[in-house]
C-alpha cells in the first residue's frame, strides 16, 4: 500500500513538472507572439514606406534598369561574395597602413613645405615664371615648321654651342669685347700704319685666323646663284 502511494506521489510529481513546464511553454510563445506582433505593427508602416519609395524611384530608373539587371546584378554579388571579401580585408589592410604611414607621411609633408619655402626665398620660382614666359615668346613667334627644323639641326646645333664655350674660344670672344669697347682707337689710320702693324706676329696671326673664318664662311654658305 505504502509503495503504491510513493508511485503515485512520483507520477503525480512527474506530471506536475510537466504541466509547469508546459505552462512555462505557453508563456515564451504567448510573450514571443506578442513581440512578434509589436514588431509587425512597428515595421509594417516602415514597410510601406519603404515599398512606395522603393517603387518611386525604380519608377524613375525604370528606362535604364530593368528587374532582369538588378536579379543578374544580384546573382554576380552571390558568386563574387569571396572576391568581395577579399577586396574588403585589402583595403582594411591598405587602412592599417595608412595609420602606419601617417607620422611618416606629415614628416615627408613638412620637409617638402620647408624645402619649397626655401626655393621661394631662393627665387626658383621666379626664375620658373620667367622661363615660362621665354617659352611662351617661343611658341608664339615660332611656327610648326620652325620648331621642325630646329629638331632637325639640334645636334649641330648643341655641337656648336660645345665648341663656342670653349675655354680657348670664350678667351678669344672677351678679348674681341674688350677690344670693340676700347675707345683709345685713332679715327684717321693712315695706310702705312696698318703696314706698319703686319710686323707684328700677333696681329699677322689674327689676320690668318680672320681669313681663315672668312674662307670657313665662303665654303659653307650657300650657293646663291
Amino acid at each position: 500500500m505504502d509503495q503504491a502511494l510513493i508511485e503515485l506521489n512520483q507520477k503525480v510529481d512527474a506530471l506536475t513538472a510537466q504541466v509547469a513546464f508546459l505552462a512555462e511553454e505557453a508563456r515564451v510563445e504567448q510573450r514571443r507572439r506578442r513581440d512578434w506582433d509589436e514588431l509587425k505593427n512597428d515595421m509594417t508602416p516602415v514597410v510601406g514606406e519603404v515599398y512606395r519609395l522603393s517603387v518611386q524611384q525604380l519608377d524613375e530608373v525604370e528606362s535604364y534598369v530593368q528587374l532582369e539587371d538588378i536579379i543578374r546584378l544580384f546573382k554576380r554579388l552571390i558568386r563574387n561574395t569571396r572576391n568581395i571579401d577579399q577586396l574588403l580585408d585589402q583595403v582594411e589592410s591598405l587602412s592599417d597602413l595608412s595609420r602606419e604611414l601617417g607620422p611618416i607621411s606629415d614628416g615627408v609633408f613638412l620637409t617638402m613645405m620647408t624645402r619649397l619655402d626655401e626655393m621661394e626665398r631662393k627665387g626658383y620660382f621666379t626664375f620658373m615664371n620667367g622661363g615660362m614666359e621665354i617659352i611662351d615668346q617661343i611658341v608664339t613667334n615660332f611656327t610648326e615648321d620652325d620648331v621642325r627644323q630646329l629638331g632637325e639641326n639640334v645636334v649641330l646645333i648643341m655641337n656648336t654651342v660645345k665648341e663656342m664655350t670653349q675655354p680657348e674660344i670664350m678667351q678669344l670672344l672677351s678679348s674681341t669685347a674688350a677690344v670693340m669697347r676700347d675707345d683709345d682707337v685713332p679715327e684717321n689710320v693712315s695706310m702705312i700704319s696698318l703696314v706698319r702693324q703686319l710686323n707684328d706676329p700677333d696681329v699677322r696671326r689674327g689676320l690668318a685666323r680672320t681669313l681663315n673664318i672668312l674662307r670657313s664662311v665662303s665654303d659653307t654658305q650657300p650657293n646663291l646663284n
